[in-house]
């Protein structure tokens, strides 16, 4: 079996999923990784999820749309996905797609984890505000 591209920690009921491959170009790479965020994002504990793209500095339209579908997942059993650390070059992908009016993008894991920590996760689920910055880490 293929070695996890996440390293999964936990910081004060928020689960924080570090990205650790630079590349998620590969098909069976996309696949495995979109299994074990499905997997996380049905489990009993994930209820707020951070994702942390510091490590990744090429994606595949397939990533992106592996991202879509965890996004979907998570609003379906009342979780939510946001992303932190994600390169600038990243950050202009998700910004030509349109996808940054999907989620939500933090400078640092500790921001996002301190915003779902202190946001009503159902207020969460009901929309999502742009909060993408230039010059993301």
């Amino acid at each position: 079996m293929a070695e996890s591209s996440l390293l999964i920690s936990e910081s004060g009921g928020v689960q924080v999923v570090r990205l650790t491959r630079s590349s998620i170009l590969d098909s069976s790479q996309v696949e495995r990784i979109t299994a074990e965020l499905l997997t996380l994002v049905n489990g009993d504990a994930a209820r707020m999820i951070v994702l942390d793209l510091r490590a990744v500095t090429f994606l595949s339209s397939q990533a992106l749309g592996a991202f879509v579908t965890l996004r979907e997942e998570a609003r379906r059993n009342k979780s939510v996905v946001v992303f932190a650390r994600i390169r600038p070059n990243i950050a202009e992908v998700f910004r030509i797609t349109a996808m940054s009016k999907l989620f939500r993008f933090f400078d640092t894991t500790r921001e996002a984890t301190d915003f779902l920590r202190a946001s009503n996760t159902k207020s969460l689920l009901w929309g999502v505000r742009k909060s993408m910055r230039s010059g993301a880490r």
